[in-house]
C-alpha cells in the first residue's frame, strides 16, 4: 500500500503520453472490467479495446493489467482515489 501511495513520478510522465480513449479503456481495466465489458461500455468492438491495451502496454512498457494499473497510477495517469472507489 506505501508503494502505491507514493507521488507520481513526474519526469517520467512527462514521456508517457496516452490518448483519451487509452485512458477510458485503463481506467475501466483498473477497475477490474474484462475486455468485453470494456467494447460494451465504450461502443466498440472486444478487438478494438484489445489494439488500445496493446498500444497502453507499449507505451507504458509493461505486459499485463496489473503492472499497467501500478505503472498508470505510480506515474499519475490515474489518480488513486479512483482506484480505491467502491
Amino acid at each position: 500500500m506505501a508503494a502505491a501511495m507514493r507521488m507520481p513520478d513526474v519526469q517520467e510522465n512527462r514521456t508517457v503520453r496516452l490518448t483519451k480513449r487509452e485512458l477510458e479503456v485503463l481506467k475501466l481495466v483498473v477497475e477490474g472490467r474484462s475486455s468485453k465489458d470494456v467494447a460494451d461500455a465504450l461502443y466498440v468492438s472486444k478487438r478494438t479495446v484489445d489494439f488500445h491495451l496493446a498500444n497502453i502496454y507499449d507505451k507504458l512498457q509493461v505486459s499485463n493489467r496489473v503492472q499497467a494499473f501500478r505503472r498508470a497510477t505510480r506515474l499519475g495517469l490515474i489518480p488513486i482515489e479512483s482506484t480505491l472507489a467502491d
